[in-house]
């Protein structure tokens, strides 16, 4: 290996002295890299007929050019570039370089030197930001002795790192790279988060992670659907060598990553404070309580706005003059659709008149017509629409076993109930009996009966091995040719229990799932918000996702329009329960397309008020007039109403690992798609220039 005063020689040697040493190191750095091209070289040249200067050299003089030519913006502290006769000078001596330099002219690898350096892992600010400006000592010292630590870099290689902790004399706060903590009024220790680090910790006991590695965790994610075991599995492949990231780690990385990407999109980052060194729950649980539980808005996509989600509003002449027919002789005749001429189902009238009435008629709320299409107004702009989309997905997550209670499970490994309903666990699994249990593992009282039904229903729901699956599907083989010959059956049905059929009966044995999760957007895919379901998918609970996402505080930001594959249901309740209610002057209910070809002949309402695209022009905001390459005119849908079906697809993904999820893990992995997936739409929009532009403001702003 070379000494100090070989450097200092090469340096004399073969740089002038007016140039930058930043500049220097690095060109021989490059020489050091052209190794393996220098061998190629020298063997070529052993050959017969060969030039001094091979393909191989000539490669390497290039190299070294472009490296003499790097500007300041490339190589920081560069300076001047190098004259091309002192590149050339130092190819034309590149052989005596490796000599001086100590590299083997054996070894096929050039020596990796200078070593890396050790990591310093310290935080970043200077100053402590909770003491005043005036305070006299606000600068950071060294508190204890720095620690050794593990690193997992960026190039997914294990290092040794060591672990600075600064310390505020004033307010004995601690800072550390990825957060700092402080003492309360209250005399508690709490933790604040530092929003943009260089690394993150995911360990009690030293085990530290460069932030780029949560960004190739997020795009796996994102990419791939990978889930956090996935990931520590792909990089412990990749990684061979000890020590391995375990799966919790790995779990941690992604809370801490997304924990501040989420309070940063929230806006709740400057308030957000939780118990300092909290663990991987305890930090879930913190973050949920501040973005939304069981549910949640994205702020920022709120005020969102596209051209496939905001239109200037349009009247019945905008339709006329762009040449549409409105031969529509009803409401319900949808535009793009073919005619059905059918009418409304009728049924006898309840009243014993023997006259027949529309099934499902009008709600004695609602007029019995939807008022006139607003026609433009003198002075007045001419305005914009929104369309929003929702719809529900069958990811859940378990709960309490009991039917109407909503609450997490105490134990989501084995357990059955929710911390309010514990004591349950003694009681007989079958209701409603009341009964204490027969036993420790027993899940029912000691009548035969309950104790026969709980065996049949652990022989069908319950986990079986494979050689157990196989054995089920020999015997419903022998069931089938049994059948054949008239020999019973098997029984593949629960018995009746106390007269109610074995497929009724109400039990405790297993803890039950939420319904689904249910997602709105607006019509261009841009998640809006969230929330759940428990026993199905209700109007009240419908409206009740609606008034948290838009409040009556924040009405004037409500979509135009609202498609819903049960629209005229959620339309009905709103009716009924609140005829003077605020959601029925500022936004329509509507079917999508699809649904609404089953709704229309059997609902007077979704007939009247949530038809997609009505033909008649009483809603000039759902269709657009469109001439296709041969010069005809065809009436489309002005939004895409399927939004909600593809977002749907996209959580498809995701669905396994959802299932197995807690309470708290699912809320926040809710909240991490709704925002990557905003990520991915505004994008989108982005790539195909659909942001809404100087053109889009002047039509609104036209003057009818």
């Amino acid at each position: 290996m070379p000494t100090t005063r070989d450097l200092v020689f090469i340096l004399e040697t073969y740089f002038p002295p007016e140039v930058n040493l930043t500049r220097a190191l690095y060109t021989l750095a490059v020489v050091i890299s052209l190794w393996p091209l220098w061998r190629l070289h020298c063997r070529q040249s052993q050959d017969p007929r060969q030039r001094a200067r091979t393909a191989w050299s000539q490669s390497m003089s290039a190299a070294l050019e472009g490296a003499a030519q790097l500007n300041e913006a490339v190589l920081p502290g560069a300076g001047d570039p190098l004259e091309a006769e002192d590149v050339e000078y130092i190819h034309a001596d590149i052989a005596l370089l490796y000599e001086f330099l100590g590299i083997d002219p054996n070894s096929p690898v050039p020596p990796s030197y200078p070593p890396n350096p050790p990591t310093i892992l310290c935080t970043s600010r200077l100053e402590c930001p909770r003491c005043p400006p005036g305070t006299t000592y606000r600068s950071l010292r060294r508190h204890v002795e720095p620690q050794d630590v593990q690193l997992l870099g960026a190039d997914l290689r294990w290092k040794k790192a060591k672990l600075y902790i600064a310390h505020c004399a004033t307010c004995r706060s601690d800072f550390y790279p990825d957060c700092f903590t402080f003492r309360s009024p209250a005399g508690r220790r709490l933790q604040a988060l530092e929003y943009d680090p260089a690394y993150l910790r995911i360990s009690k006991h030293g085990i530290w992670v460069e932030r780029r590695v949560a960004l190739a965790q997020e795009h796996a994610l994102v990419s791939f659907h990978a889930g956090w075991s996935n990931f520590a599995e792909w990089v412990n492949k990749l990684v061979p060598d000890r020590p391995h990231l375990t799966n919790r780690q790995s779990r941690r990385l992604f809370l801490e990553h997304f924990s501040r990407r989420l309070l940063l999109a929230h806006d709740k980052a400057n308030m957000f404070e939780l118990p300092a060194h909290p663990s991987a729950d305890d930090l879930a649980q913190h973050v949920r309580a501040a973005i939304g539980q069981n549910g949640g808005v994205l702020p920022h996509a709120l005020r969102h706005g596209c051209t496939e989600c905001t239109h200037p509003k349009r009247f019945r002449e905008d339709l006329i003059r762009d040449g549409m027919v409105l031969d529509g002789e009803h409401a319900e005749q949808v535009a793009g659709l073919e005619n059905e001429d059918e009418e409304p189902l009728l049924g006898a009238d309840p009243g014993g008149d023997n006259n027949l009435v529309p099934i499902n008629p009008l709600p004695a709320g609602l007029p019995p017509a939807p008022p006139p299409q607003q026609e433009p107004v003198a002075g007045q702009a001419r305005g914009y629409v929104q369309m929003a989309v929702m719809d529900g997905k069958t990811i859940t997550h378990r709960k309490c076993a009991l039917d109407d209670c909503r609450n997490p499970l105490v134990d989501y490994r084995s357990g059955r109930f929710c911390a309010d309903h514990l004591e349950l666990r003694s009681i007989c699994g079958i209701i409603p009996c009341g009964r204490e249990i027969s036993g420790e593992n027993s899940l029912t009282c000691d009548r035969d009966d309950h104790q026969a039904w709980w065996r049949a229903w652990k022989a069908r729901f319950t986990r079986l091995s494979y050689p157990g699956v196989q054995r089920v599907l020999r015997r419903q083989n022998n069931s089938a040719q049994d059948m054949a010959n008239g020999q019973p059956a098997l029984q593949v049905r629960l018995p009746a229990l106390d007269g109610i059929p074995g497929e009724e009966v109400v039990h405790t044995f297993r803890a039950r799932t939420t319904y689904c999760l249910e997602t709105i957007q607006w019509a261009c895919g841009m998640p809006v918000g969230w929330g759940k379901c428990y026993k199905s998918e209700s109007s009240p609970q419908i409206l009740e996702l609606l008034n948290q996402v838009w409040p009556d505080a924040q009405e004037e930001l409500r979509p135009s329009f609202i498609v819903y594959d049960d629209a005229c249901d959620l339309l009905r309740h709103i009716v009924t329960q609140d005829p003077q209610s605020r959601w029925l002057q500022t936004t329509r209910f509507i079917v999508d397309a699809w649904h609404y070809i089953g709704h229309k002949a059997t609902d007077v309402l979704c007939r009247l008020w949530c038809n997609p695209a009505p033909r008649d022009g009483s809603q000039p905001d759902l269709i657009l007039v469109q001439e296709d390459e041969h010069g005809e005119r065809h009436e489309t849908r002005a939004f895409n109403m399927e939004t909600a079906e593809q977002f749907n697809a996209w959580l498809n993904g995701f669905e396994a690992q959802m299932r197995q999820m807690s309470d708290v893990s699912y809320d926040f992995f809710a909240h991490v798609l709704m925002l990557l997936y905003g990520e991915v739409v505004g994008k989108r929009v982005l790539e195909k220039g659909q942001n809404l532009d100087d053109q889009f403001w002047e039509a609104v702003e036209e003057v009818m």
